[in-house]
């Protein structure tokens, strides 16, 4: 399997998609100012106890309280109060828990009430970003992410990833883990881990306690509702957690995130260092690898499937459905079980992908053609299972009912991935109202004369719909040449499949828009 991850930086944040056998499978959004990430540690303050619920809502500085449950406390929740106190006290001075004595863990079925109080503050960690009309779910049990290990303060314990089989391999790991690890911090040994050496988990959890340390170096001048540590960006967190080998590429749009991404893969995977590679072609990143024209045909409401299958894709407040239909495909009528197994297994396959890449949660119903046989609705169900094995998110799958439904929970915990494929008419803007298209030429050739005359802007591109761009080249004496001769310079004229009809814009010599 093949991956690839292209990046496209906007002064407004970037864009990351994640190729898989040139099939787009994950896009993720990441604005400049995207506060409340998973894994940011704030500093909150208990605004409400909500006994009925044995819950507390809890001040982040978000416009709407964040949420924390008497499950999500932590063991040690108790511990961090009490260092969390002594800590703003001024009466606590090491930066590692070694001079902190554990208090005992709390009861797994007792009450909130017992454990918080009003205005009380407590670190807290996003567990799950602001979705609708919700504010962030939080965790007080506190966790530090790294490439090859977690830490988890306030424990000593120290876990092992269930997918390294071997029990060689998870002895040689506990004793690395045990001759490093500080006092009073637990280390989860995450699966990627297999096979490195001392020095490389040495070196990642050494990273991980200089985070703790800058945690508690933060924390006596951090105010209420403030955040104390960033999680890292979401380009590096998706490469901490999912580069290996099977990386071919990492496309880049800007030198600086893509001098940012060199040396973080560099520091986590230097052999892989070479495949960062800076996109200078002058057409966009993402239309250069067809990623634009991939988003365009997935997020749509119908998503058609290669067979002449296609799928329907309704979102709800509550729940997400999808339909599975036949569409024209050509059915053989006496083998219409077999054909319904086929279309079914290409459309799960789908599926699969749809539920990446729109980062679909909650619970999903899928409707998929009826089958009479149970051991094709077996086939189907472990086809699923299969294809839902690359999720990196926790989701369970129940077997097909026997009217063809399937069960899907998959966790949230960042707002879906909503792109709109409908396109604003090219005429009316949506406004039900047109303007003579034949003014078209005229409006560009008068920003011509204030660009170009009162400007004097030299070498410029003029970019427009292929269409108006075959208008525009056409004949002997196209209306470019008429345009250099008039202007007294060429004026590039470049064809861009994403643009409206109607819709165009001036590019200055360095590719940057001129903005009028």
């Amino acid at each position: 399997m093949v991956k690839e991850l292209i990046i496209d930086s906007s002064p407004n944040g970037a864009t990351i998609a994640l190729l898989q056998d040139k099939q787009l499978v994950e896009l993720h959004k990441e604005t400049v100012s995207n506060n409340y990430t998973v894994g940011d540690i704030y500093l909150g303050r208990v605004k409400k106890i909500m006994p009925g619920l044995n819950a507390a809502f809890i001040d982040v500085g978000y416009e709407k309280d964040a949420f924390l449950h008497y499950l999500d406390l932590g063991p040690q929740v108790q511990s961090l109060l009490k260092l969390t106190k002594q800590v703003k006290g001024g009466s606590y001075q090491s930066k590692l828990l070694d001079k902190l004595k554990l208090e005992a863990d709390i009861n797994k079925s007792g009450k909130i009430s017992e454990i918080l109080t009003k205005n009380q503050l407590i670190p807290v960690q996003i567990a799950k970003e602001p979705i609708s009309t919700k504010g962030p779910r939080l965790s007080s049990d506190l966790s530090i992410a790294g490439r090859y290990v977690v830490l988890v303060p306030f424990s000593e314990t120290i876990s092992i990833s269930k997918k390294i089989k071997s029990n060689t391999e998870r002895t040689r790991l506990r004793k690395i883990v045990e001759g490093i690890k500080p006092e009073h911090f637990g280390v989860i040994i995450r699966t990627v881990s297999e096979g490195k050496g001392v020095t490389e988990m040495q070196k990642d959890l050494l990273d991980l306690i200089a985070k703790w340390e800058s945690f508690m170096t933060r924390l006596p001048s951090t105010e209420p509702s403030k955040k104390v540590l960033g999680e890292i960006d979401r380009t590096s967190t998706l490469l901490r957690d999912i580069l290996n080998p099977d990386f071919q590429h990492i496309y880049v749009n800007d030198n600086s995130i893509y001098e940012e991404v060199r040396s973080y893969v560099h520091e986590i995977s230097p052999d892989l260092e070479s495949i960062v590679r800076l996109h200078k072609h002058r057409d966009p990143i993402f239309e250069h690898y067809g990623v634009e024209k991939q988003i365009k045909s997935a997020f749509g409401k119908t998503v058609n499937l290669a067979g002449g299958a296609y799928l329907v894709i309704e979102h709800t407040e509550a729940l997400h459905v999808i339909d599975v239909n036949s569409g024209n495909r050509t059915a053989n009528k006496e083998n219409q079980e077999e054909n319904a197994l086929q279309v079914n297994k290409e459309a799960a396959r789908e599926i699969a992908r749809q539920l990446r890449l729109r980062d679909m949660g909650g619970i999903v119903v899928v409707d998929f053609i009826d089958m009479h046989k149970p051991q094709n609705r077996k086939d189907l169900f472990d086809f699923l299972r299969d294809e839902m094995a690359h999720d990196r998110a926790k989701h369970t799958i129940l077997p097909p009912s026997k009217f063809g439904l399937v069960q899907i929970t998959r966790q949230r915990v960042r707002p879906e991935m909503n792109i709109v494929t409908s396109e604003v008419c090219p005429t009316c803007h949506g406004t039900g109202t047109i303007r003579s298209s034949i003014l078209l030429l005229d409006d560009i050739e008068n920003n011509f004369n204030y660009i170009l005359v009162e400007q004097n802007e030299k070498h410029i591109t003029l970019c427009v719909h292929p269409y108006l761009e075959a208008y525009i080249r056409k004949g002997l004496i196209s209306r470019q040449i008429k345009w250099y001769f008039k202007y007294g310079q060429w004026i590039k004229v470049k064809g861009m499949s994403s643009y409206q009809l109607t819709e165009f814009r001036f590019m200055n010599a360095k590719d940057e828009e001129i903005k009028l």
